[in-house]
């Protein structure tokens, strides 16, 4: 009789119950409910979220490292048969594999450089010095006909490029110089033509 009475509910916990009886019962119109209670932000959040790493990170090293090593792999083929596909950014693309076939089917003086380069050094070891002054004056000739050389390259590319694709890209005419500078049986990509063929 004069015990507490019970607390009338607050305004927070009405609202809760009505949205509890209205998820609970059919809506108007008779459509069905949701059936089942909105998730919580968290679990939503939880749900969306995915590991930036995978779980095995062993495996995952090994799968980039046999993806890597397989890469190189066509890329060393690549340069072996010039398939475009899989050959370095540098050497892509129909100008520079043009550039690569006039190079590669006429004598470049340039090409000798490493060999008078090492007749140099072991003619240095003579102890005489009219051979030594000799070699000496062959081998700058040599520089002043590679100079040459490269000069006719450069032009030559220039007017042949111009002729196929309307111009030099950047950078094409110096790539095919510096491709004259080496030893045919070195350069990458080897070379698919012969000496002497016609490039067109």
């Amino acid at each position: 009789m004069f015990g507490r009475k019970k607390e009338a509910p607050t305004a927070q916990e009405t609202v809760d119950q009505a949205a509890a009886a209205q998820a609970e019962s059919p809506k108007s119109g008779g459509s069905t409910g949701k059936g089942a209670p909105t998730p919580r932000r968290k679990d939503q959040v939880a749900a969306r979220q995915r590991p930036l790493v995978p779980n095995d990170r062993k495996a995952a090293r090994e799968a980039s490292r046999a993806a890597m090593r397989e890469e190189r792999l066509k890329t060393r083929a690549a340069l072996d048969t010039g398939d475009e596909r899989y050959l370095p950014l540098r050497d892509k693309g129909p100008n520079r594999r043009f550039v690569r076939d006039v190079v590669d089917a006429r004598w470049n003086v340039g090409e000798f450089v490493m060999i008078a380069a090492a007749v140099f050094v072991v003619a240095s070891f003579i102890q005489n010095l009219t051979v030594q002054s000799f070699i000496l004056m062959a081998f700058w000739a040599l520089i002043v006909l590679v100079i040459v050389d490269s000069i006719r390259i450069r032009v030559l590319l220039r007017r042949r490029l111009t002729e196929k694709f309307g111009g030099p890209n950047q950078g094409d005419v110096w790539y095919g110089i510096s491709r004259a500078l080496q030893l045919r049986r070195f350069r990458l990509p080897k070379p698919q033509v012969r000496r002497g063929e016609k490039v067109s």
